[in-house]
C-alpha cells in the first residue's frame, strides 16, 4: 500500500475522526483508524464500538490496500510536519513509513481482519435536511439533555420525524428544549430515536455550513451521511416520555427583552452565586427588570434591564445557568419570556421556532 496527500488534508481528516477513539484501558484495535486506500481517495475510519466515524478525503495512490494505525500518534505526527506533500508506504509486516520532506517517521500498524463492521449508510428511512439547518437544530436543545444515570433515556436528544416535522427535544425534568423544521416524512416513515449525548456533540463538531445531510435509521442505529463523511450511532433504548403534556397551554404575560443585555446581567449577579446558594430572582415590573442573588455566605449582586412590559409585578426565581443556556444558543436580539406568576412554568421563545420550558424553583 503507498499514496501520497497533501499534508492539510490529511489533518483535517484525521481531526474529523480522532475524537471519538476511546482511551486507554480497551481494545488495542479500537485506538486505531481503519486506513483504505482506493479508487483515488482515503478512507479513514475510527470507532468506539457504539459510534463510528468515517471521512473520505482524495489523494494519489500508487498502490490500494489498507491498514489500521494509530489515531493519536499518527495525528501528532502529522500535526508536526510542514505544509507539504506527504508519501505513506506500507509493508507487508503493517509497518507505515511516512516521508515529507527532510521528515521520516516509522509507526507499526495492525491488519484490518480484527477491525469491528461499521454500518453502511442504508435504512429502511432516510430523511433528508441542510447541515446548518439540523445543527442549529441541536445547538438549540442538547444543553438540556440531563447527566444523570437515573433516566437513561434523558441521557440524550430526541429526534421525532412526525407530522411533516422533524422536531428536536431536550429534558432533564427541570427545563425543555424544542425546535421544528419542516422536512420531508412519509406516513410510514415517522418515527422516534433519542441520540446518546456524546454523538450530538460529535455531529456539532462535524456538521458543516454547506451540503445536505441524509439520515439513515435503521434498527437501532442511526446513520448520518455529511457526503464527505459519514458518522453512525447506536440509539438510547426506551420511550421518550410525552413532553408536550408539560408545556404550558397559554400565559397571561408576555415580557420583550434584547438578549445580550440580559445574558450579561445574569452573568454578572451570579458571580456571588454558589453551589449551595444557586439562585437568582426575576421581578418583572413595568419596563423593568430587576435581576438580583443575595447568598449569605458571599454577598449580594442586583442588576437592573430595560424591557417592554406593561403588565402586574411578578417575581420568579431560576437557576442562573438554566437561563443562560439558551440565550447564548440563539442569533436574535430579542427574546420573548411568557409567565403566569411565580410558581408556574415560565416559557422563553424566539422569532425561530424555538420554545424553551423553565420550571422556577421554590426557595425561603
Amino acid at each position: 500500500m503507498k499514496f501520497s496527500i497533501v499534508r492539510s488534508a490529511f489533518l483535517e481528516a484525521l481531526q474529523k475522526v480522532h475524537n471519538i477513539v476511546p482511551s486507554k484501558g480497551h481494545l488495542q484495535i479500537l485506538s486505531n483508524a481503519m486506513i483504505q486506500a482506493e479508487d483515488g481517495r482515503l478512507c479513514i475510519t475510527t470507532t468506539d464500538l457504539d459510534m463510528s466515524v468515517r471521512c473520505y478525503i482524495e489523494c494519489d495512490i500508487d498502490e490500494p490496500g489498507n491498514i489500521t494505525l494509530p489515531i493519536r500518534r499518527l495525528l501528532s505526527i502529522v500535526r508536526e510536519m510542514n505544509e507539504t506533500r506527504i508519501v505513506v508506504e506500507i509493508d507487508e509486516n503493517n509497518v507505515a513509513s511516512l516521508q515529507a520532506n527532510s521528515d521520516y517517521f516509522k509507526i507499526y500498524g495492525l491488519p484490518i481482519h480484527d477491525f469491528p463492521t461499521i454500518p453502511e449508510a442504508e435504512g429502511k428511512f432516510c430523511y433528508n435536511i441542510e447541515q446548518a439547518k439540523f445543527r442549529e437544530m441541536l445547538r438549540k436543545t442538547f444543553y438540556a439533555a440531563s447527566q444523570e444515570d437515573s433516566r437513561m433515556i434523558l441521557n440524550g436528544v430526541l429526534l421525532s420525524f412526525k407530522d411533516s416535522k422533524l422536531t428536536t427535544v431536550a429534558t432533564d425534568g427541570r427545563r425543555l428544549a424544542l425546535v421544528e423544521q419542516e422536512v420531508d416524512i412519509s406516513e410510514d416513515a415517522e418515527c422516534d430515536v433519542v441520540l446518546p449525548t456524546k454523538a450530538v456533540n460529535e455531529l456539532l463538531r462535524i456538521l458543516t455550513d454547506k451540503d445536505e445531510l441524509k439520515i439513515y435509521i435503521q434498527n437501532n442505529q442511526v446513520i448520518f451521511d455529511l457526503q464527505e463523511s459519514i458518522m453512525s450511532t447506536k440509539v438510547i433504548d426506551g420511550v421518550y416520555p410525552n413532553y408536550r403534556q408539560v408545556i404550558p397551554a397559554g400565559c397571561d404575560e408576555r415580557v420583550v427583552i434584547e438578549r445580550e443585555t440580559l445574558f450579561s446581567a445574569i452573568r454578572r449577579v451570579s458571580i456571588v452565586t454558589s453551589d449551595t446558594t444557586d439562585t437568582v430572582r426575576f421581578t418583572f415590573a413595568a419596563n423593568q427588570l430587576t435581576i438580583n442573588s443575595n447568598n449569605p455566605d458571599v454577598g449580594e449582586a442586583r442588576s437592573t434591564v430595560p424591557i417592554k412590559y406593561a403588565g402586574k409585578e411578578i417575581s420568579i426565581v431560576f437557576k442562573p445557568e438554566y437561563v443562560m443556556d439558551p440565550l447564548k444558543n440563539m442569533d436574535d436580539d430579542e427574546v420573548f419570556f411568557e409567565i403566569n406568576d411565580g410558581l408556574s412554568p415560565a416559557l422563553i421563545k424566539c422569532s425561530q421556532p424555538f420554545l424553551y420550558v423553565l420550571m422556577p424553583l421554590r426557595v425561603n
